[in-house]
């Protein structure tokens, strides 16, 4: 396919000719078969495209905004004549990276790397890849599409922050419920096996007297679990008062994770991933922020009643903007059904003091950094 180049010389060759032929100049004519002649120069060198085949990988798969994440391309030159230098060209995020591809020798292979841009948190699809082949004058290009894609995750900055306060001490020998995670050292009750149950914690005794196999219900006694809700609705935020909350969020939900309390991780528009154990469930977490976005079709703060849980022993911490303080009335209402809740507002400025909700703790800052140093301030006091 010609390209700008391609196209001007085309018509040069056009024009010239016409005017040789009009104002019978020989030395204009010769002029414009040249031109001619050059383009079936760049046709035929077209016909010898190289034949090549392409894998990508993006190493690491998922990291922080702002780390380094890489794009790596292995080219096979499978014709057994010499390929010549091509450029390859990557599509992520309606942006193009330009890979320079050296001339490989028949049946060699060559990897090269480059970086993805990282700046901003989102998921991203990597591809699909292109490789150009065009003749030495740059007047015909050939492009070769590799529609195989490639993801990279780009999770929300993390702030180092403690996890939401539950108001309570984690007490290992205190009472149990059914609710209580599974796998701790507390007896419960007594339940029926299940496939998968440990054969070690089967009650013999009350197996032989029901007939039916059955085996200590152990629990993890006391344990407060931590809900943390990110508002998406768009109607309380800037654009960077978003990114803020989206980091304070993921920051809250990894300080749980890594404390080992049980996490819930929700947003407004319905989001869910959870974890029960230290560390497990993170990624699922970090790529659900990943993901986040905020519109006005969302339900915001008003869909807090419908997370209230089947027990007391939640924790709620709410990251949200500044949403009309009607919406906020709707903390108080549901704070009789969790241990603590506690509130986040970001806001691009100041115009006057937070409305206080009673029953809430309730913190309100502008960045992200700030967040961290006045959250850890008030949880430690």
């Amino acid at each position: 396919m010609p390209t700008k180049s391609g196209v001007a010389m085309a018509v040069s060759a056009v024009v010239l000719l016409a005017l040789g032929w009009l104002a019978d100049y020989p030395e204009l004519i010769a002029l414009g078969f040249a031109a001619l002649a050059t383009l079936a120069v760049a046709g035929a060198w077209m016909a010898l495209r190289p034949d090549l085949s392409a894998v990508r990988e993006v190493r690491p798969q998922r990291v922080s905004e702002g780390e380094k994440a890489m794009g790596v391309i292995t080219l096979t030159n499978e014709s057994k004549r010499r390929s010549p230098p091509i450029l390859a060209s990557e599509q992520m995020a309606n942006r193009q990276v330009q890979v320079p591809i050296p001339s490989l020798a028949g049946g060699s292979d060559h990897t090269t790397t480059y970086y993805l841009p990282t700046n901003r948190r989102g998921i991203y699809q990597v591809g699909p890849m292109s490789i150009g082949h065009t003749d030495p004058l740059r007047l015909m290009r050939v492009g070769t599409v590799f529609s195989a894609f490639s993801t990279l995750y780009v999770h929300p900055r993390l702030l180092n922050v403690e996890p939401v306060p539950t108001g309570q001490t984690r007490d290992m020998d205190g009472p149990t419920s059914s609710y209580s995670p599974q796998g701790g050292v507390a007896f419960h009750s007594l339940r029926e096996y299940v496939p998968g149950d440990d054969w070690r914690l089967i009650h013999w005794k009350s197996t032989a007297r029901t007939g039916q196999m059955m085996v200590r219900h152990n629990v993890v006694p006391n344990q407060p679990r931590l809900m943390v809700v990110l508002d998406t609705n768009s109607l309380g935020y800037s654009e960077e008062s978003f990114e803020a909350a989206v980091s304070a969020a993921a920051s809250l939900a990894m300080a749980a994770i890594r404390g080992g309390f049980p996490l819930e991780l929700r947003t407004t528009s319905g989001g869910v991933a959870a974890s029960d154990k230290a560390y497990d469930g993170a990624v699922a977490a970090l790529d659900l922020l990943a993901a986040a976005k905020a519109t006005r079709e969302d339900p915001g703060l008003a869909a807090l009643p419908s997370m209230v849980a089947a027990d007391d022993s939640v924790a709620l911490g709410v990251v949200t903007g500044t949403p009309d303080p009607r919406t906020l009335g709707v903390l108080p209402t549901v704070r009789r059904h969790f241990l603590m809740a506690s509130l986040i507002q970001f806001a691009s400025r100041f115009n006057a003091p937070p409305t206080p909700l009673n029953g809430v703790v309730s913190l309100t800052v502008r960045t992200a950094d700030e967040f961290a140093d006045a959250w850890n301030k008030l949880v430690r006091t």
